[in-house]
């Protein structure tokens, strides 16, 4: 890995929840009524889950010789962080899963993620590297692909839109002034944060990360919207490229 200077950790909140009271490998029709996931969630609430009775509830039913607590089991076997950059194709090849299950999944897995950057009803004011990496971390850090995007903001630096504007393989993604732009006009931004994520989890850039930013810059200063920095985000911190020196 290169220099560490401009690299930003953040620590996301714990993945790791209680252990459920009375869940073992058996079925679920196995366990006393009162002590299935689904039974617990309605007396006690979502809080009171473990991350695997979580998963249980999400997935419904195994496979034949397989118990949907064996499914979570499986799915959870290297982390939720791990689960949660599995790709659709991926998950959809576990036995058990499908397609059905294995969007569910993906869909509850991504509305937490939104929610972990959520500001509470209000446009987030993101006015610094810090606060631009708190906000796209949960949300585009563990992707399996690399993911090319902004964030669209107004002078006061609030944010008016996200946007996705590519979606690459696991190396690279192609990205051209003109998507990027068209989006900033379509949302009147005032300035940009553009970002992308490393599915390596290594947020070093790249020479092409930095001659892909010094080129979207420029086309910025001819638009007259500012690009006021790159993300590239990695496994649980980012890279700052304007802290980096590169604008």
């Amino acid at each position: 890995m290169g220099s560490l200077a401009g690299q930003h950790r953040i620590d996301l909140v714990s993945e790791t929840a209680p252990a459920g009271r009375g869940v073992s490998s058996r079925g679920l029709l196995d366990l006393p009524a009162e002590e299935r996931p689904r039974e617990r969630l309605a007396r006690l609430g979502a809080g009171a889950l473990s991350t695997r009775e979580l998963v249980t509830v999400l997935v419904g039913t195994g496979a034949r010789g397989t118990s949907a607590l064996d499914l979570a089991d499986e799915l959870l076997g290297s982390g939720l962080r791990a689960l949660a950059g599995r790709s659709l194709p991926d998950l959809e090849r576990t036995r058990g899963l499908g397609r059905a299950k294995a969007g569910r999944l993906l869909a509850a897995l991504e509305l937490g993620a939104r929610l972990a950057s959520d500001g509470g009803g209000e446009a987030p004011v993101l006015a610094s590297p810090e606060a631009a990496g708190r906000h796209l971390l949960p949300r585009y850090g563990a992707r399996p692909v690399e993911t090319f995007g902004l964030l669209a903001l107004d002078v006061r630096r609030r944010l008016r839109r996200e946007a996705v504007i590519s979606v690459g393989c696991l190396t690279a993604s192609l990205v051209h002034p003109r998507e990027v732009f068209q989006e900033a006009v379509v949302s009147r931004a005032a300035s940009l944060v553009l970002f992308h994520n490393h599915p390596s989890g290594d947020p070093e850039p790249s020479t092409e990360d930095l001659a892909l930013t010094r080129r979207l810059a420029a086309a910025g200063t001819l638009m007259g919207i500012e690009v006021l920095d790159h993300l590239v985000l990695g496994a649980g911190r980012f890279v700052s490229l304007r802290e980096r020196g590169v604008l």
